[in-house]
């Protein structure tokens, strides 16, 4: 059985989980609501605060749903609760970033800005301190958003590997390089 799947989820206070027809299971919490549609084969179980999913048969298509149900639902209840952070820093001579209410400004070595829109959904920090990189922080309840906006963020410029420079997460290690050496004779 899946190790992943057979894990209980246990529900903390203040957070409502509902299961309604169709395997729509809807995680109402402090930081709001998420619904997500489940595979309608799986059964899904709440007793006494903790959740499980079980798969009716030992089938392939049912292992591989029981694993990712279970996650999905884990994160849902993990991100109305404390939700979730990523940190991004800029590194690179002359890059710099700024926000106006959800609309991120990059100046990341090309000779225009980049607007970008951030979804509602995601609260934006940046941060521009003197002697340290330029951040962006960012907080949602939503994992899958969350990862999709930084993974947009993260291709206007991705870390290269002779210099470092680029959009990276924070505490993430680039492979570097070495660059060409000339021969002397």
């Amino acid at each position: 059985m899946s190790r992943i799947g057979k894990s209980l989820i246990n529900i903390p206070a203040g957070v409502s989980v509902d299961v309604s027809k169709g395997n729509f299971v809807t995680v109402k919490g402090s930081r709001g609501t998420l619904t997500e549609q489940i595979n309608p084969e799986l059964n899904i179980k709440i007793e006494d605060g903790v959740l499980t999913v079980e798969r009716p048969t030992e089938q392939k298509r049912h292992r591989e749903a029981h694993g990712l149900s279970r996650s999905l639902i884990n994160n849902m209840v993990t991100g109305v609760s404390s939700g979730f952070k990523k940190q991004m820093e800029l590194i690179g001579v002359g890059y710099r970033v700024t926000n106006t209410g959800n609309m991120l400004e990059l100046l990341i070595g090309y000779s225009h800005p980049i607007y970008f829109m951030i979804p509602d959904e995601v609260q934006l920090v940046t941060k521009m301190e003197k002697g340290e990189s330029p951040t962006i922080i960012m907080e949602c309840a939503d994992k899958q958003l969350l990862g999709q906006v930084c993974a947009k963020i993260r291709t206007y410029r991705k870390p290269e590997p002779y210099k470092g420079k680029g959009i990276k997460f924070a505490g993430e290690i680039i492979r570097r390089k070495a660059g060409k050496t000339s021969g002397k004779k």
